[in-house]
């Protein structure tokens, strides 16, 4: 297991955690637990209700919509936000490709970070706007 200090070392270099202090960053460690899973293994199912999000410290995620691939995603990628977000089902089934190491933020410590690092929220907002019009693009053109 990483020690929290190897955390923000790994939180440093999410995308969506890059705006954040090291202050701020030591917030989002305090908040979530370090878990490992093997290859394999289910992380979410499409359709289930969302009950946490999930940082990927280390290791390959295969991403599967309606019982297609539609992504591997590595170290820094994020995923479950969408539910804990808007309370409804996931979106995607998440299988660990390799053994992997996520980071793992239930729905109080996800609202209490939102709260506390304002940086964050903003960066989540952009992410997810920059979601929006991707798959806005796919559709329509």
């Amino acid at each position: 297991m990483v020690g929290k200090d190897t955390y923000l070392e790994h939180l440093s270099t999410v995308p969506l955690f890059a705006a954040c202090s090291k202050k701020d960053l030591q917030r989002i460690a305090r908040a979530s637990d370090e878990v490992e899973i093997p290859a394999g293994r289910t992380i979410m199912k499409q359709g289930d209700i969302g009950r946490e999000c999930f940082v990927l410290v280390e290791g390959k995620v295969r991403v599967d919509r309606n019982g297609r691939k539609v992504a591997s995603k590595g170290p820094g990628a994020y995923f479950g936000e969408l539910s804990l977000l808007d309370k409804g089902p996931r979106t995607a089934t998440v299988t660990a490709e390799t053994p992997v190491t996520v980071l793992v933020l239930g729905p109080r410590e996800f609202s209490a970070v939102l709260d506390e690092v304002p940086q964050l929220t903003h960066k989540l907002l952009i992410a997810l706007a920059q979601q929006v019009r991707s798959l806005d693009e796919k559709a329509f053109g």
